[in-house]
């Protein structure tokens, strides 16, 4: 069988390293790179709890769609097993129901909820012949999976027995045939899990956001659907299993075998549901020394699989829990022994948790600032409860430094104010109180005179010093405050001094922040250059004067000479009168 992608995968491009999925994960399979945040395949137990908190939608569920509609297109009898849950998300009939999924191309629809009663009657088999103990339910592959990984010493407790899922799948294979293809339908990412390790059982699992997506490809009018006689649940209706998708609803059908077949009623039931509450019930907890019978139904979705994170319901828990209980059938008596059981057993397979030595805990640490107790601030803002637990992801390669708020926060301070001593111009940033938040070097030097020295040893220099005491121009900051409008001022002049002001708005009505720069010098060199050229420019005109001058002067004297010259060579010119005679 080809291997499938994981169930619970993102969006690279989607995530905003908001870290919020870090932070919601109980057991931190969660992995930063490049400001990505991918699953640990091997640390996950496809909780889903990512998927529903994931603000930016990054965090996806695999789609198995394909595979349900290739089996169907291939011809083989494709038969659904549908959650219990079902009664409490859709507003439709059992007939309805039934009609939509066949529409789809399945044989027929069963209910998850027979393999339920089956679990249920061989587990009060397995409690009434035992003296003591700790028992804990199968029926969430989401807490198999956590206990096998995260709590390896309580996975000889796990009942061994396979989900309900599994159990109803051997079933309709033991009744209608060996062949037929099961696809499981609920509320459940983790039942993927399952399906890809008991193919055998289970070919797919979709969720109920997969089921609604395919319907609405299809097209299918689900309120105006016909149905007829072939609408029903195969080979036979479900009773008290339809309660396993509520908290303590296991527990209530065992009971009910208990009471059915007179079993011995010493068995301590209890119910918890979400990983937080399970793991705080396991805590300090030996079970080899309980001296009585306990069962523990634990769930990992809040309320029971009706808080499924693929559950597709805007309606209320107290709806959906009322609509399943509208629904549930109840027996006069109970089987004593279960038509079919799948025997599990589930191995411990502790996931590998490296001890870091102190000399490597603590250069991580200075890699992000902490140098010091009082520098680990425990903010849990890279989404780990605490500094020390976040430089064990950070060595082990799946964390990154820039996670860490409280350090990028000190980078970009120093980067700003590194940036702010070397800039020539004056810099200041003031707040709606015309206080100083921030200033330059450059500035101090440029406008407190003698009083630099003094304010130039101060830690904190400028900051809060009254800006109207200190420049002549503060209205301009004011107007910049008051109307959200840069003002540019070339060649303010005050004093003997001329400056050059860009004010602008850092945060409306509340930051502003200014660039100053002293042009005076610039503008008395550009003076006495013009001055020069000037002073040029007049030489050179009367230099071009008295050129033209001089040559007009000339051109006179030239044209008296040529003409005598002429004259004494022309024999007409002694006979003619002299002019004015």
């Amino acid at each position: 069988m080809e291997e499938r992608q994981y169930p619970v995968y993102t969006l690279k491009n989607e995530c905003n390293d908001c870290y919020k999925c870090i932070r919601g994960c109980h057991i931190k399979a969660i992995k930063i790179q490049s400001g990505s945040a991918s699953v640990i395949n091997d640390k996950c137990i496809a909780c889903g709890h990512c998927v529903t908190i994931c603000p930016a939608g990054a965090k996806r569920v695999r789609s198995d769609i394909d595979i349900a509609r290739t089996l169907i297109l291939t011809g083989a009898d494709v038969y659904v097993s549908l959650a219990p849950s079902w009664a409490g998300v859709y507003n439709l009939s059992k007939e309805k129901m039934i009609a939509v999924l066949k529409k789809l191309g399945f044989k027929g629809v069963s209910e998850t909820a027979l393999g339920a009663q089956e679990v249920s009657i061989e587990t009060a088999k397995m409690l009434n012949n035992s003296d003591k103990g700790l028992f804990i339910s199968s029926a969430c592959p989401v807490i198999d999976d956590y206990i096998r990984l995260y709590k390896p010493e309580f996975a000889k407790n796990i009942t061994p027995l396979g989900s309900p899922a599994l159990t109803h799948a051997g079933l309709l294979k033991d009744m209608l045939g060996k062949n037929i293809k099961i696809v499981f339908i609920g509320p459940c990412i983790a039942k993927k899990n399952e399906a890809d390790r008991h193919p055998d059982l289970i070919s797919a699992s979709l969720t109920f956001d997969e089921l609604n997506y395919w319907i609405k490809e299809e097209f299918i009018d689900v309120d105006n659907i016909e149905t007829d006689d072939t609408c029903f649940f195969v080979p036979e209706a479900s009773y008290e299993g339809a309660l396993y998708p509520l908290e303590g609803g296991m527990n209530e059908t065992i009971k009910q075998v208990i009471k059915s077949n007179d079993y011995k009623n010493d068995v301590m039931f209890i119910s918890v549901s979400s990983l937080e509450d399970f793991d705080k019930s396991l805590q300090n907890i030996d079970p080899a020394k309980i001296e009585n019978k306990i069962f523990l139904e634990a769930l990992a979705c809040s309320g029971g699989c009706i808080g499924g994170p693929c559950l597709s319901s805007d309606k209320s828990r107290i709806l959906v829990t009322s609509n399943i209980y509208t629904n549930i059938q109840y027996r006069e008596s109970v089987p004593k022994e279960p038509r079919k059981v799948v025997p599990i057993e589930y191995i411990a397979a502790p996931v590998e948790r490296v001890e870091y030595s102190i000399e490597q805990i603590n250069k991580a640490l200075k890699k992000i600032s902490k140098h010091s107790e009082e520098d680990e601030l425990n903010c849990s803002g890279c989404g780990y409860a605490s500094c020390r637990e976040f430089v064990n992801a950070l060595i082990a390669g799946d964390a990154e430094s820039s996670q860490c708020v409280s350090y990028m926060r000190k980078i970009a301070v120093r980067k700003a104010a590194a940036m702010l001593r070397c800039m020539p111009s004056a810099v200041v940033i003031a707040d709606s109180n015309m206080q100083i938040v921030e200033a330059n070097d450059s500035f101090e030097h440029m406008f407190l005179g003698e009083m630099y020295e003094i304010f130039s040893n101060r830690t904190d220099g400028l900051k809060g010093a009254s800006l109207d005491r200190i420049i002549p121009f503060f209205e301009l900051f004011k107007s910049v405050l008051d109307t959200g409008i840069d003002i540019h001022q070339e060649h303010y002049a005050h004093k003997d001094k001329l400056y050059d002001i860009n004010v602008f708005t850092i945060e409306d009505n509340e930051l502003v922040g200014a660039v100053i720069s002293d042009v005076t010098k610039s503008e008395l060199d550009r003076s006495k250059i013009a001055q020069k050229a000037r002073e040029v420019i007049s030489k050179n005109i009367a230099t071009v004067q008295e050129i033209a001058s001089l040559l007009g002067e000339h051109m006179v004297e030239t044209e008296l000479l040529l003409d005598s010259i002429a004259k004494g060579y022309d024999p007409d010119s002694h006979n003619r009168p002299s002019e004015g005679k």
